[in-house]
């Protein structure tokens, strides 16, 4: 479970095992709050975060999809800059 940034009390992890499936996401942890991202189009596939945290980590996606789709394909986990 590599965490692949931390920023503002948001942790960004992917999971990449059998079990985990399309389509390609992140999971986001805020507090107590946790959710699946679909990291090409923003959509919450599973879970909650708050509207502003939600606002933070599709911004953060943004900046980083292309990583994040080739950490998806290759299993080739990487830190990624925070948010700033």
């Amino acid at each position: 479970m590599p965490v692949l940034s931390r920023f503002y009390g948001i942790i960004i992890r992917m999971y990449f095992l059998q079990s985990e499936h399309n389509p390609p996401h992140i999971h986001a942890i805020y507090n107590e709050d946790v959710a699946a991202i679909d990291f090409m189009t923003g959509e919450v596939l599973e879970g909650y975060l708050p509207a502003k945290a939600l606002e933070m980590v599709r911004e953060w996606v943004s900046l980083h999809k292309k990583e994040l789709r080739v950490m998806w394909e290759t299993q080739e986990f990487k830190k990624l800059p925070p948010l700033e």
